[in-house]
């Protein structure tokens, strides 16, 4: 079987390198896909080619004329999906239309696809925001190229059905749970390790819209929460970036509002890295969302703050809704709290996240192997 995926890859979110790593074990030990027949659209193929060992083409193609870019990446897009049986669009957050170039790349990809005879498959994304005209649209048209659509929660599958797809819609794992870590966190007496992820929230460097009354109001919060953890806990607190370089200002900034002392991992960390960090915390307090499922996928506890919906979607998904604080809510005592909280049977909390762990990576197969069932043998014949 020869497939295409198309995501958002290939450029260093070490979140979304973890999906497609995810993917392309799960797609090898569970439908028989081999990595030299599998091609991924990427946003900077030569990336993508030398970390996954795979066949990469551009999502887009890059030229100074935009007429002659556009014209470029779909006869290029046609080049790769003629020899292609099976499109699978995921995972992540694909569906949304925040940005002006996502929901007209998927959807150009997917129609094109279906056009030339291929199979069409949506895998664990997530959906929204989705607020205008041309993206609803543009978002129907990727459902209705596909035969199968997973998403990776409640909440984007309810979105879905409010902008009018009709289609059967499946909740499955996020495809990072399909990632098989070293080993499992052996289990604490206390917390004594905390690992941090932060987004740059409303930052002038990163954020669409820059806020600097809303960006620090929030480095300032998680400051003052984090030092007070760390005074009333005892507890060692290190920084990391799942988005390499572009978290690092943010952590520093927050360190210079901090008045302990907190360490900073500076490097770009991949999936098995991240992973390897988990497995070594007590703890991971995270912005980003896949700095908390590759810590829930080694076994490690979490708490969610939710710059995005996505954040708390997957805190209910996994019945840790407890442990989640929205990021414009996040106050002095509240890493306190939930800290305690968790502190009140904290083997027993251990024990369900690990729980929890294996019964995502067991949800994170299902997916490959109905593919198996569904499409194998009619696309190898």
């Amino acid at each position: 079987m020869r497939v295409a995926i198309a995501g958002n890859y290939g450029h260093d979110n070490n979140g979304d390198e973890a999906i497609l790593a995810g993917m392309l074990q799960s797609l090898e030990k569970y439908a028989d896909i081999c990595r030299k027949d599998i091609t991924v659209f990427s946003n900077y193929p030569h990336k993508t080619i030398e970390e996954h060992k795979v066949k990469s083409a551009p999502l887009l193609v890059r030229k100074s004329n935009k007429l002659i870019a556009s014209a470029t990446t779909l006869l290029s897009h046609r080049k790769v999906l003629k020899d292609v049986d099976l499109l699978i669009i995921g995972g992540g957050g694909l569906l949304m239309d925040l940005y002006k170039r996502d929901a007209p790349a998927y959807a150009s990809i997917a129609m094109i696809a279906k056009k030339m005879g291929c199979e069409v498959v949506v895998w664990g994304v997530g959906a929204g925001p989705i607020t205008t005209s041309p993206g609803t649209l543009l978002i129907r048209q990727i459902t209705k190229a596909a035969s199968v659509i997973t998403v990776r929660d409640e909440d984007s599958k309810k979105l879905l059905r409010r902008i009018g797809v009709e289609k059967s819609i499946d909740i499955t794992a996020d495809p990072a749970f399909g990632l098989e870590p070293a080993k499992m966190r052996d289990h604490s007496e206390r917390i004594k390790k905390i690992a941090v992820t932060a987004v740059p929230y409303y930052s002038k460097q990163y954020w669409p819209v820059h806020d600097e009354e809303k960006y620090s109001a929030y480095i300032s919060s998680f400051a003052k929460s984090l030092d007070l953890l760390m005074k009333e806990k005892n507890v060692e607190v290190t920084f990391y970036a799942t988005k390499y370089p572009q978290d690092l200002q943010v952590v520093k900034d927050i360190q210079s509002n901090m008045i302990n002392t907190s360490n900073l991992i500076e490097k770009n960390m991949k999936p098995d890295d991240l992973m390897k960090l988990s497995i070594e915390q007590d703890l991971i307090i995270g912005t980003r969302l896949h700095s908390l499922i590759l810590a829930v996928r080694t076994g490690t506890p979490i708490i969610g703050v939710g710059y995005h919906k996505k954040v708390g979607s997957f805190a209910k998904l996994i019945g840790q809704q407890d442990y989640y604080v929205d990021i414009e809510s996040l106050s002095e005592n509240t890493l306190l709290e939930k800290v305690e909280l968790m502190e009140k049977d904290w083997l027993k909390h251990q024990q369900e996240i690990e729980q929890t762990a294996h019964l995502f990576y067991s949800k994170a197969a299902e997916f490959p192997k109905m593919l198996k069932q569904q499409f194998g043998g009619k696309l190898n014949d």
